[in-house]
């Protein structure tokens, strides 16, 4: 009999567990066939959702649960959810119900004909969604796959079942600063989408601001491509010619005022070094993270002693 693991990242969801937990055990009723592993990520919340899954936990022996010392990000949930499963097939999937569960006997299906390695989801449509949040996020994947070279399909969520094998690839990528859907697209792997329509959080609020899937973004673009480095270039090399015709230009035009004029073009010369630096700074924070080897997450408080054990370096994120 096969096992799927479902992980199941949450951060200040107290109004949405039991609710997904519910509509979750409908769907595991239906498939009888198969034993199911359920791994809730307690991300450092602040409310009752870690008390919650631990009630959860006690009622049901598919259920575990791994809490966070802090809020860490759901890209350390999602990497500590691959680090401590154990099942033939692994789901990836959002406790607010965006995610719907009954796509996962459809899911299964498709992954036992052996053609694929990766059932993936996408929205088919942004219904619900902020127009400027969904022109940026459609414009970002196109700017992404341009300076990567990987494909990321526009509406992609982390929704997913995969095979034990891609799991294990995934999880044995250690860097920080990680961005999932690229890290999705970037190990390859035969994958299958799967599309369904925008659906309202059940409850709770989002925890992403635009400012931080602005920063998200820019953190995914950094992690998988020099173009903003080589971007950089380029700017020097454009400002250094609009120099070149601006000089040229204020020696043989009488009528032109050399000091406003040099004052906005140092102005802008200024900004442009700026920046570089702001770029340059992105690399290097990322290379001295990666230096001092910090564990990607901290894990407070588990039930997985009771059934598995978990390694030292494990219970801190260590590679």
């Amino acid at each position: 009999m096969d096992k799927l693991s479902v992980i199941v990242p949450c951060y200040n969801e107290e109004k949405s567990v039991m609710l997904f937990y519910i509509e979750l055990c409908k769907v595991i009723c239906r498939m009888n066939h198969t034993e199911f592993e359920i791994l809730f990520v307690d991300d450092g919340s602040s409310d009752k959702t870690r008390e919650i899954i631990e009630r959860i936990a006690t009622q049901d022996a598919r259920v575990f649960f791994l809490s966070f010392s802090r809020n860490f990000g759901k890209e350390a949930a999602i990497y500590a959810g691959l680090k401590h499963v154990s099942g033939s097939y692994v789901v990836v999937m959002d406790v607010d119900l965006q995610d719907p569960p009954s796509l996962l006997p459809e899911m299964y299906q498709i992954l036992q004909t052996g053609q694929y390695d990766c059932v993936a989801t996408k929205r088919s449509t942004r219904t619900n969604e902020p127009p400027v949040r969904s022109m940026f996020a459609h414009g970002f994947y196109k700017l992404f796959h341009k300076c990567t070279g990987l494909k990321v399909a526009d509406g992609a969520r982390d929704f997913r079942m995969m095979t034990r094998n891609m799991a294990d690839c995934i999880a044995e990528m250690p860097e920080h600063g990680r961005f999932s859907k690229g890290i999705f697209a970037w190990v390859g792997f035969e994958t299958k989408w799967l599309e369904f329509e925008n659906k309202k959080r059940v409850a709770g609020e989002t925890k992403w601001s635009f400012m931080k899937l602005l920063g998200y973004a820019f953190e995914g673009l950094t992690a998988f491509s020099f173009a903003p480095l080589h971007l950089s270039t380029l700017f020097a090399v454009l400002f250094f010619a609009a120099f070149v015709i601006f000089t040229l230009f204020c020696m043989f035009s009488p009528t032109t005022r050399p000091f406003s004029a040099l004052t906005g073009l140092i102005l802008a010369v200024a900004s442009l070094q700026f920046f570089v630096i702001g770029i340059l700074g992105q690399y290097l924070s990322k290379i001295a993270l990666e230096n001092k080897r910090r564990p990607h997450y901290i894990i407070k408080k588990t039930n997985l002693n009771n059934q598995k054990q978990i390694m030292p370096e494990s219970r801190c994120g260590f590679r």
